[in-house]
């Protein structure tokens, strides 16, 4: 006999209610969802960069950082946590340094740009920064894992100098931001 698989569809949140992790139930619209949405729709931002790119170092970076966004969300699906370490946050530094030692230093603000997957991963750092407000601001009423946030401010951080190396090894300038005033 055939293995059963799983339905998709639970027809439990056609009321505007969603399960979290051990069978609570919380509205679609609460700080708590909406973070796990922001996280989710920056971990597929990272599967775009990480479909576009042939370079095995960044691809093996992105999915390292994808599999730890998947870990914060199901860590936000399980109310009080944690599975993200001090570790996790460490990693993503030392991801930074690496990456930096091989760019020019930066002397200009940079205009979101560049080749095709540096412009992604400008775009990825931005929906990065809304995860991190939404993070934040569910840590204001409700408990969020302290390196979770540390985690995602360097993640922000890290897509911006990604996007730099991934323009340098494609032999695209960064597009240097130009004050008119």
């Amino acid at each position: 006999m055939a293995e059963e698989s799983i339905k998709i569809y639970t027809r439990t949140g056609d009321a505007g209610s969603t399960g979290l992790l051990g069978s609570k139930r919380v509205n679609k619209e609460s700080l708590r969802i909406a973070a796990v949405g922001d996280v989710d729709e920056l971990n597929c931002q990272l599967g775009i960069i990480h479909s576009l790119s042939s370079d095995g170092q960044v691809m093996d970076l992105l999915t390292e950082v994808q599999n730890l966004l998947f870990e914060l969300g199901a860590e936000l699906a399980k109310p009080d946590s944690s599975r993200l370490l001090p570790s996790h946050a460490t990693r993503l530094e030392q991801f930074i340094d690496q990456l930096q030692e091989a760019l020019p230093p930066l002397r200009n603000f940079l205009l979101p740009g560049g080749c095709p997957t540096a412009a992604q991963c400008h775009l990825a750092r931005a929906v990065c920064r809304r995860a991190e407000r939404s993070l934040f601001q569910l840590s204001r009423s409700e408990h969020v894992n302290a390196v979770s946030l540390q985690f995602i401010n360097r993640l922000s951080d890290l897509l911006f100098v990604l996007a730099r190396s991934i323009n340098q090894r494609e032999g695209t300038a960064d597009v240097l931001w130009k004050s008119e005033l």
